[in-house]
Parts: C-alpha cells; structure tokens; sequence
C-alpha cells in the first residue's frame, strides 16, 4: 500500500500500519517511480484538486487499484464533487473492519474496470478489423466485379495461402488500392 501525502497529517500511514499493511510514502510527484514497484494498491491523501495529478501520474508507471483518503485534512469542505476515476474511499472515522472492506471492493472494482477497458479495447480492434476487411471487400467487387460472398472468399484463401491474418491482406489491398487511385487522379491532373 502506498501513501501519497501532501499534508502534514500521517494517519493514513498509522491506520493501514496498525491493520498490518506495509506503506511507503511519497511526497512528491517525481517520488512515485521510486515506490510503485514495491507496492500492490495507493492511497492518495492529497486534496480532491490534487487527485487527479496524482492518480494519472500513478497510472502512467503502472495500473494500480487507486484509493484516495478522505479527511479534514485533504477534504476540508461537506460537500463531494469529485469524480477522479478512483476505485475507493477511505476515511479517518472508517472501523478496521470498514477499511478493509473497502480496500476488498476498491480492489474488486479496480479489476472489473480494467476487464471493462481491456474487452473494449478488443471491441474496438475488432471493429477497426472489420472495416478493413469491409473496405477490402468493397474494392474487390469493383475491380473483379464479383460478389461480396466471392470478394469475402477471396480474402479468406489469400490470407491462408499468405500464412497471414485475413485484415493484414484486407488492409494491403485498400492501401495499394489508394496509392494507385491516387497516382491515376494525379496523373489526369498534369
């Protein structure tokens, strides 16, 4: 567990050490590549304006669950507007039994967000894959004047015969198909 504290306050250091969790500390910005290798969570104890500073900073070197503590003294006013994209809370008025069931459902949701981003990158690869292959599709019926079927056919055994994924043949046609377009609409303008 790291702590991140620009306060004078060392609670949150006291509490996780008396509940048995190691802490390292960092005070500065530019200290987190020292301490985020040793740690498995942080705790950020800075003021809600400083959070996501921090939490990008943290990010940057490695993906973390991502606590922010919440006390008088980095949270000085009632009300909570922040949304700062952390896994969790923790407090001063939090019992042992309430801290670490927060730390066990930031946790949880840390690994849930980062199954969400990693289904959706795939998605969103898939889908980049798709309008390749799409594009691929489309040129081949124009130029072979084929089907779609017949165009998809196509794709499928040259990639096979090229011992390549069926986008990188489908991309290879829509560049090389591009580069000639281009060079033939040049060509007519001169």
């Amino acid at each position: 567990m790291s702590s991140s504290n620009r306060t004078q306050a060392s609670l949150p250091d006291e509490v996780l050490k008396d509940l048995g969790f190691r802490v390292y500390t960092a005070s500065a910005i530019k200290e987190i590549s020292f301490i985020i290798p040793k740690v498995d969570a942080v705790l950020l104890s800075v003021s809600p304006d400083q959070v996501e500073t921090w939490r990008k900073r943290v990010l940057a070197e490695r993906s973390l669950p991502v606590f922010w503590w919440c006390d008088t003294h980095t949270f000085p006013s009632n009300e909570c507007r922040m949304d700062a994209g952390i896994d969790g809370l923790i407090g001063s008025t939090m019992s042992p039994l309430e801290i670490h069931c927060a730390l066990l459902l930031g946790v949880n949701h840390y690994f849930q967000r980062t199954e969400w981003q990693q289904e959706r990158e795939q998605l969103l690869s898939k889908l980049e894959e798709r309008k390749w292959v799409d594009q691929a599709k489309r040129i081949l019926c124009e130029i072979k004047g084929i089907s779609e079927a017949e165009a998809y056919d196509f794709l499928r055994k040259q990639a096979m015969n090229e011992r390549k994924r069926m986008v990188d043949v489908a991309t290879s046609i829509v560049k090389v198909y591009q580069i000639l377009r281009d060079q033939s609409q040049g060509g007519r303008k001169r």
